[in-house]
């Protein structure tokens, strides 16, 4: 081999790193973090974290441009494209509880890089998201004093041309960013009690919504002489829903802070459920009562709730809409902001970012040099940069990591109950009793024999009919299904979003595809379907598995396909920053660079047809760990 090039064995090693797992340690509940979450405080933040400016801002906008009246439609829809990525953040919570979100759940079962990628997006889409919010809580309390905020910064600091930042710095979204850092910081009681008081005032306003704008309500808005229910028919129903789907992406603040749950194992999947209901609840309800009171097309999209009890003569209903407002927003803010340093914690706890950002101040037990330093970060994109363009970022980060997670889930439910991320084999758990006789042993062994197949072996009645599926190593088959499955989903999805037009082929070939695709989909599903899954009766599982999670790996490429040409660029371009960057520090200090040095071999049993019992069961240990020989006898 020539010198300088790396040998085979080399880039073995190189790509094993690439792809090692964490350790899936279930038990330990032992954290720096102070456990101190209860069921309700993870309901209020997921519900704080979903019902934000979308519901004052989107609705409207929907409602106008994409869907008319049946936006009530196209939330549902989203809500329930949303329950299958929630199921699967549910069970992950629940198995394991620590901090990390998709991260985490990413790193147990698909490797070290897939994972590292996933947080660096998760990273940047709290930042922008964070910052987005901030801007439009600023704006919306600007316009309730009629833009003299705006006039003063404007006249006094002068209005920017510049590609990318925005018309005028935006002080106060900046102070509100910083002055909710200092909260979080304050330890996740705090903010935990300062989440519930602004989710119960933003609920008890959707609530008053929801109850006057019934009784202000007037059925013919929705007849035909005003356009009908559904004036842009199903592909405006379907064209809302992929805006509607974005309402929903903060329920992941729930997973993402079961390390500091009190009973992650219930408390994670009973909050996802409540909280995404209170949220779907609120979506529709407010939607139908405001397409209600005015009809769909006179809708002022940016103040669509207070407008439309404007225009009915309740301008005083119109104050109690922008207080709502402004607390559901603040929600969303405190739910960033809690959520962002807890993922970087997690990282950098794994040693695959800045070990700075692993401190836990000893009094709070928060991540507090994570969110003064990123707060601060979040703060001076609000100030200056024009987030309008890099909204749309936000989606590509959240679709991809939802679906890596429900494949994670697939992946996760065909291995073994406890996987290890060593290259070496797995230790088995000790022997529960002694046997005493070789009767004994045998009957060990015909029960092993009999007992139910491991995750990822063949269903017992399907062997004799595919015994062609277990030729292969273990898990073979499972894992070119799995393969398949994200492959096939990807090319169906390309079917169904670009449609014949933009593809250019003839007809019988944009069908042979479709049929090809579905096919392939839903053969892998039948092959994933005839192996063993894990059974825990002991926490919450995802029913339908594999069906639950492929759909919502599937519903995920499609929305990830309709978006802009420019969100991919920049996807791409942040991405080669984040690879940057885990190259250069990430593979060189993680955390399971410790546990690949060789340690002691485990006690393995080896059965002999014959003999007394000593040599029936032998141990086979290591040198190091073998008895010493007995003495000879002496003459």
């Amino acid at each position: 081999m020539a010198r300088g090039l790396p040998s085979a064995a080399s880039l073995a090693r190189f790509c094993q790193k690439l792809n090692r797992l964490k350790p899936l340690e279930e038990s330990s509940m032992e954290t720096s973090l102070r456990r101190c979450l209860s069921t309700l405080d993870l309901t209020l933040l997921g519900v704080g974290g979903m019902v934000g400016s979308g519901l004052y801002v989107l609705t409207g906008t929907v409602a106008k441009s994409m869907a008319g009246p049946a936006v009530l439609l196209s939330f549902g829809i989203a809500a329930v494209a949303s329950l299958l990525a929630a199921l699967c953040y549910a069970e992950f919570g629940a198995r394991v509880p620590r901090t990390g979100s998709a991260y985490l759940f990413t790193y147990v079962s698909m490797g070290e890089l897939w994972a590292f990628l996933i947080g660096w997006n998760v990273l940047l889409e709290y930042l922008i998201g964070g910052a987005a919010v901030a801007r439009a809580w600023s704006g919306y309390l600007d316009s309730i004093f009629g833009h003299s905020i705006r006039n003063f910064t404007q006249t006094h600091v002068g209005v920017w041309q510049v590609p990318l930042l925005g018309h005028y710095p935006d002080f106060l979204a900046a102070g509100i960013l910083l002055l909710a850092s200092a909260f979080v910081s304050c330890g996740a009681r705090v903010s935990s009690w300062l989440n519930h008081t602004f989710s119960v005032i933003s609920l008890l306003v959707i609530l008053f919504i929801i109850i006057l704008g019934f009784t202000l309500a007037q059925p013919h808005n929705w007849s035909a002489r005003e356009g009908g229910f559904a004036p842009f028919g199903f592909s405006g129903v379907m064209a809302g829903t992929a805006s509607c789907f974005y309402a929903f992406v903060g329920f992941d603040v729930i997973a993402a802070s079961s390390e500091e749950a009190q009973n992650p194992r219930r408390a994670v999947p009973v909050a996802i459920a409540i909280a995404l209901s209170l949220a779907a609840s609120a979506y529709i309800l407010v939607s139908t009562v405001l397409t209600l009171m005015v009809p769909w097309y006179s809708l002022e999209p940016d103040s669509a709730l207070a407008d439309a009890f404007y225009r009915r003569g309740y301008s005083w209903a119109g104050f109690v809409v922008a207080t709502g407002s402004i607390c559901a927003m603040n929600t969303v803010l405190l739910s960033n902001l809690f959520s962002l340093p807890r993922i970087v914690y997690a990282m950098a706890v794994d040693g695959l970012f800045f070990q700075v950002f692993a401190r836990v101040h000893p009094r709070t037990q928060v991540p507090v040099i994570g969110i003064l330093v990123f707060g601060s970060l979040m703060a001076l994109l609000a100030l200056l940069l024009d987030l309008e363009a890099l909204v749309q970022f936000l989606s590509i980060g959240t679709l991809l990591a939802y679906t890596f997670v429900a494949a994670s889930i697939i992946v996760l439910r065909f291995q073994k109950a406890s996987p290890s991320s060593s290259p070496g084999p797995a230790s088995p758990a000790p022997l529960s009793k002694e046997h005493s006789s070789f009767s004994d042993h045998l009957q060990l062994v015909g029960t092993e024999q009999a007992s139910v197949p491991e995750p990822g072996q063949l269903r017992p009645a399907l062997r004799r009919y595919l015994s062609f599926l277990s030729g292969g190593s273990p898990g073979a088959a499972v894992s070119w299904a799995i393969g398949i499955l994200v492959v096939s989903a990807i090319t169906l999805a390309c079917m169904l979003i670009f449609g014949n037009s933009a593809l250019h082929l003839p007809p019988w070939g944009y069908i042979l595809l479709l049929l090809l695709s579905s096919g392939v989909f839903l053969l892998s599903l039948l092959i994933l379907g005839a192996h063993q899954q894990q059974h825990r009766q002991d926490m919450f599982q995802i029913p339908m598995v594999p069906l639950t999670p492929a759909l919502s790996i599937l519903l995920n490429i499609c929305l990830m396909l309709k978006l802009s040409y420019l969100t991919w660029v920049r996807f791409c371009i942040w991405l080669l920053i984040g690879l940057a960057v885990y190259f250069g520090y990430g593979i060189r200090h993680s955390k399971q660079n410790e546990q690949e040095a060789p340690g002691p071999t485990a006690t393995r049993y080896v059965v002999f047809p014959s003999g007394s019992l000593e040599e029936t069961v032998q141990a086979v240990q290591p040198p190091s760990q073998a008895p010493a020989p007995a003495p000879a006898p002496t003459e």
